[in-house]
């Protein structure tokens, strides 16, 4: 196991700990478009280990998805020892991690991926492992020492602690420590309404519990995809918060997990699309179905995910049928998605004239088919079959500048 020549992490931790910055800042230009990645916690939880990490970058690299965008490598609860060391120091699992971290991370790297863990503001993560309250800055050198890329950072076990105060302080931790510019992604389940104060904390803040592989289901610690896109499109605060560098995070995704319809995978990714958030599979990536992965590989619905404005998307109809998502993209284009709410096929239709914030002249490109369906001059009304729980997503492409 790799063990990092450090004096003591305890004895350095308190020294920057003594001398750190009042309001250090998070690493700047990163997450200028929502992250895309990979974590292990949706399909694996805490059953993870090298080859499994490894297994994972091979297929991601070899299928595309690398290509796609899909960049973060990030290993969630379950990478450590039940308890730290002597000297307070997190140990990576042994058994589980034979070369150690700094060995994982650097082969990732080699191979093109951005590598990420996770612990939690409490004093035990949420499946009882080491949590991080009071060793924030020990931690921070131990992530850097590793060249970690990315920290997800979890709310379990806080007690009565601020999270406010929780998230300055491993934030300015990872600040002090050095290393690699991390991507800092807050998991407070939204409670603090973290979109009014994270800005300057994190790159990406949870908006709500955790996911679950469904539609709508809901439970004590977790909800349907549905339940999180009613949430996020009902708070109107949480679209003025979103912007590069800073992104409301509905959880990850769970296209390719449980038992959702392909129908109910495709919307799914479609509305995280519109709603600018980060793209984080979480199915096993190395035995997927094609239509998983063509779902998960869509260069167009990525587009519209990853445009440089940055704009959340919004929800600006919705009746027992159908919803209406409208986005505003760059370069004065536009991503409109009608979702079927409904349990059978319907037919759903929009007239652009009922979308006064539409300019004219648009061309209609469809995301799903790859087909260009006309204008918003020539096909004044969109219509179509909408299987339930389906998707039609389109793209409103302005009129480029006639080339000089």
């Amino acid at each position: 196991m790799h063990t990092t020549p450090l004096r003591s992490l305890a004895a350095i931790a308190a020294a920057l700990l003594a001398t750190a910055p009042l309001s250090a800042q998070k690493a700047e230009n990163l997450a200028l478009t929502p992250p895309m990645g990979w974590n292990s916690w949706n399909t694996f939880q805490t059953n993870i280990d090298e080859n499994l990490v490894l297994g994972v970058a091979k297929a991601m690299k070899e299928n595309g998805m690398l290509a796609a965008g899909y960049r973060y490598i990030v290993l969630d609860d379950g990478w450590m020892t039940k308890t730290r060391d002597a000297q307070g120091n997190l140990i990576p699992d042994p058994v589980k991690f034979p070369h150690g971290m700094k060995a994982l991370a650097d082969e990732l790297h080699a191979m093109g991926f951005f590598f990420g863990l996770y612990n939690c503001a409490g004093s035990m993560t949420c499946a009882s492992y080491p949590g991080s309250q009071g060793h924030e800055y020990q931690d921070g050198l131990l992530y850097a020492a590793i060249g970690i890329d990315y920290l997800k950072y979890d709310w379990c076990n806080t007690g009565t602690r601020n999270a406010q105060e929780a998230y300055t302080t491993m934030r300015d931790a990872l600040h002090a420590a050095g290393g690699r510019p991390v991507v800092f992604s807050l998991c407070e389940w939204g409670h603090s309404e973290p979109w009014k104060w994270a800005q300057d904390t994190g790159h990406l803040w949870r908006t709500t519990g955790d996911i679950t592989a469904c539609y709508d289901c809901e439970s004590r610690w977790s909800r349907g995809w549905k339940k999180i896109a009613d949430f996020q499109a009902t708070n109107a605060d949480l679209i003025k918060a979103a912007g590069p560098g800073h992104w409301n995070d509905p959880d990850m995704l769970e296209v390719g997990v449980g038992d959702m319809t392909l129908a109910e995978n495709r919307a799914h990714f479609s509305i995280w699309c519109m709603m600018a958030a980060p793209l984080i599979a979480g199915n096993d990536v190395r035995n997927m179905k094609s239509e998983i992965l063509a779902i998960l590989t869509n260069k167009e619905a990525i587009a519209i995910d990853q445009d440089a404005l940055g704009k959340q998307g919004m929800r600006i109809h919705s009746d027992p049928v159908k919803e209406v998502w409208l986005r505003e993209l760059s370069g004065g284009d536009w991503a409109l998605c009608l979702l079927n709410v409904s349990d059978q096929s319907q037919f759903l239709s929009l007239k652009w004239a009922d979308i006064w914030e539409l300019p004219k002249h648009l061309a209609i490109r469809d995301v799903w088919t790859h087909a260009d369906l006309g204008t918003t001059d020539t096909l004044p009304v969109l219509s179509r079959s909408v299987t339930a729980h389906d998707v039609m997503m389109v793209r409103l492409c302005a009129p480029k500048p006639a080339a000089k």
